[in-house]
């Protein structure tokens, strides 16, 4: 429960005391009411201002934040500039954020600008707001330059900008800045901790978290609740499931909705549809209200083991019994299995009927279903409508023409290609990359340009070797010609996820006994799927990879996809 004052009883209190005409305590109260922000005392607060008898900076910038959400602070600005008096640091602070809340791009430069003239630009609050302004309109370049040019940095501004970083998927930035931060000897808070840390879990640099981890603790915010969810996050992320369990049981008493929610969606990640089922008994159990992140975490499970029915059923309790509004996440879980189950009729009636216009991610999961049972007209229906919606996704146009190719349907594929072509648009490529001790290494597929690749590609050639002696057959497309089926083969053997973890194998950096990790841009092929799984009887270790949908885990033969992903 918030412990916050109501404004109006200390106001009803100078009033009875008869001390709310001096300009010192209407200035004290206009402050209060600015940090209350409540829509209702926009009347009082334009009252108590009009009874100042001398308007300060400090009476000026309170009626400027109380109207942050509003162009009306833009008002006040200029009126403030007219009689005239100069704005300070929290004046600029305020009127940043208003505009990174309402995107209002040019005025927030024109802002910047005015603070550059007054030599306020650089100071505490004005440069952290003026960072937070940059990232939220996206132009995070903007933001690192102001961070730069600051004659004297300080650790909000790092914080600022780690979360900036952080929130605008670029985590390498938000890592490096963070590590920046540290050599200069500022000291991490809450909220820069929370941010690389989501950082980390984007990457999913498993090392990094539990050196972040130790860092909390040493830092003494090891116990703190925003950090504890942070790290719950990030470790789910990461794959390391047990030890963000571990972090979520030693802040159980203290954990949030949002906390509940980062630990189910850590083992809804990796497939793990009992877990998230009893996590959500304990969760009613200590009067936790599941909310629509809850029941997307377990659509989620569900929906990546492949149990339609299932997903179904609690997609009707969300509904039914907690009286939740399910989001187009919620019926992408839905569309999503009834797809990949055969459903896709059913699948496309619900994306055409929700209460939502169907998003990329729909047209795109649809289509990755038609692809999956060799669906080619209903695949080339799919891909117009993800077109229709951006003509430049490289998949709509990859993913219709492989189902056409498996089809036979060669003429057809041409034409994908040419109007590809056409339009200038280049398949994403392939990448991987592993994290070691104190460094990543990346791929991409056929990649030569690594310092081992002699030793990587000798690897490969002995582990192919292995495997094919086991029973593994390279899984290309049966209509391509036997010549084209070889240089398949071949092309198939350096795709990024092998090359990482040949040379994950030939770099002896990761201990024997250790999981070896890779992280991939894309979702892993069939190929390298059932590669993997013979690597893993081969090597006699547990191979992790995290692609773009989900965790498989492969040892002796098997993943934990159970090979629906």
């Amino acid at each position: 429960m918030s412990t916050k004052v109501d404004p109006r009883q200390i106001h009803a209190q100078c009033i009875i005391k008869n001390t709310a005409h001096t300009s010192s305590q209407l200035t004290h109260l206009l402050t209060l009411y600015s940090k209350s922000r409540t829509q209702h005392h926009s009347r009082i607060i334009l009252k108590l201002f009009s009874q100042v008898p001398s308007h300060d900076v400090v009476s000026w910038t309170s009626l400027i934040s109380y109207f942050s959400n509003s162009t009306l602070s833009f008002h006040h600005f200029v009126s403030m500039l007219r009689h005239p008096t100069l704005p300070n640091q929290r004046t600029f602070a305020s009127l940043f954020a208003t505009c990174a809340s309402l995107s209002k791009f040019y005025f927030g430069v024109q802002l910047h600008c005015v603070a550059y003239k007054l030599g306020v630009w650089c100071d505490a609050f004005s440069a952290s707001g003026l960072i937070n302004f940059y990232c939220k309109i996206r132009v995070c370049g903007s933001a690192r330059k102001v961070l730069d040019e600051m004659p004297k940095r300080n650790g909000v501004c790092y914080s600022t900008l780690i979360v900036g970083f952080a929130q605008n998927m670029r985590a390498i930035d938000a890592l490096g800045c963070f590590g920046e931060m540290r050599r200069w000897g500022l000291v991490s808070c809450m909220y820069s901790l929370s941010g690389v840390l989501r950082a980390v879990g984007e990457v999913a640099a498993a090392e990094q978290c539990r050196m972040i981890h130790g860092h909390c603790v040493v830092s003494g915010l090891g116990w703190n609740v925003v950090v504890g969810t942070a790290l719950v996050d990030g470790y789910g992320k990461c794959g390391l499931i047990v030890e963000a369990r571990g972090v979520f049981n030693e802040l159980l008493g203290d954990m949030s909705i949002i906390g509940w929610n980062a630990m189910m969606s850590g083992y809804a990640q990796q497939g793990d549809k009992d877990l998230v089922v009893e996590l959500f008994g304990l969760m009613e159990g200590n009067e936790i209200v599941p909310d629509e992140y809850t029941f997307l975490a377990i659509l989620t499970a569900f929906s990546n083991a492949g149990l339609a029915n299932a997903v179904k059923y609690w997609f009707e309790k969300m509904i039914l019994d907690y009286g939740l509004e399910p989001w187009i996440e919620h019926y992408t879980c839905l569309i999503g299995v009834l797809g990949r189950v055969g459903r896709i009729a059913d699948a496309e009636r619900i994306a055409l009927t929700m209460p939502y216009e169907a998003d990329a991610a729909v047209w795109r999961t649809l289509l990755s279903s038609c692809a999956h049972h060799g669906e080619a007209d209903m695949a080339l229906v799919m891909s117009k409508r993800l077109l229709e919606l951006n003509m430049y996704d490289d998949s709509a146009y990859v993913i219709v023409s492989n189902v056409l190719a498996s089809a036979g349907r060669l003429d057809e594929v041409r034409e994908v290609r040419k109007l590809m072509k056409h339009r200038r648009v280049s398949k994403e490529g392939g990448k991987s990359w592993i994290e070691l001790p104190g460094e990543v290494h990346v791929f991409m597929a056929g990649d030569k340009t690594h310092v081992m690749t002699k030793e990587i590609y000798a690897k490969l050639v002995e582990l192919r070797e292995e495997i094919l002696k086991l029973g593994y057959e390279p899984v290309i497309d049966d209509t391509l010609p036997e010549m084209d089926k070889v240089v398949k083969s071949e092309e198939l053997w350096y795709h990024s996820e092998k090359l990482a973890l040949a040379f994950a194998l030939v770099s002896g950096a990761v201990p024997p006994g250790k999981a070896l990790r890779i992280v991939k841009n894309l979702r892993i092929c069939r190929d390298c799927h059932m590669a993997f799984k013979y690597i893993s009887m081969v090597v006699n270790r547990e191979i992790i990879v995290r692609d773009s949908n989900r965790y498989h885990k492969f040892f002796n033969g098997n993943c934990s996809c159970a090979d629906f992903w």
